[in-house]
C-alpha cells in the first residue's frame, strides 16, 4: 500500500480490494465446502496470505502512514443463486483447489493428499 501511494500521481485515487474468506456462507450447508474453507484457511496463512485480508485493507493503510481521512471503505456481495451461477462459481473453485499454487501448499504442508483434495474439488 506504501508503494502504491508513493507512486501514484499527486491527486490520483488508490484502490485496493480484497476477499474475507471467513464471511463466506452457503445454503444448503455442504460438509465439502465446510472442508474446503478451513483447509483454504490453514493453508494460505502458512503460505504468509491472510484469508480475511479484505477486512484489514484500512488498518494496513494506517500503518502504511496513509492519512485516513481520505479512506473510504465499502463491501459487496456476490449471490450465486441460478444453476448457472452455481456451477461457474463451483467450477472455478474446483480448478482452484487442484491446478493452482495452492495445491502444492497443501500437498506439501502435510495438509492433505493429492487424492484427498480432489474429493474436496468434487464435493
Amino acid at each position: 500500500l506504501r508503494e502504491m501511494v508513493r507512486v501514484a500521481k499527486p491527486g490520483a485515487i488508490v484502490a485496493v480490494r480484497d476477499s474475507d474468506f471467513a464471511a463466506m456462507a452457503w445454503y444448503p450447508e455442504s460438509k465439502g465446502l465446510s472442508d474446503w474453507s478451513a483447509l483454504h484457511e490453514r493453508v494460505v496463512r502458512s503460505d504468509g496470505v491472510e484469508p480475511t485480508a479484505g477486512c484489514w485493507l484500512h488498518v494496513w493503510a494506517r500503518l502504511a502512514g496513509i492519512d485516513t481521512t481520505g479512506i473510504t471503505t465499502t463491501a459487496s456481495t456476490w449471490c450465486y443463486h441460478t444453476p448457472e451461477e452455481r456451477s461457474w462459481w463451483s467450477g472455478l473453485c474446483a480448478e482452484r483447489t487442484v491446478a493452482t499454487t495452492f495445491t502444492p501448499s497443501a500437498v506439501s504442508g502435510g495438509y492433505v493428499t493429492a487424492q484427498e483434495l480432489v474429493c474436496i474439488a468434487h464435493a
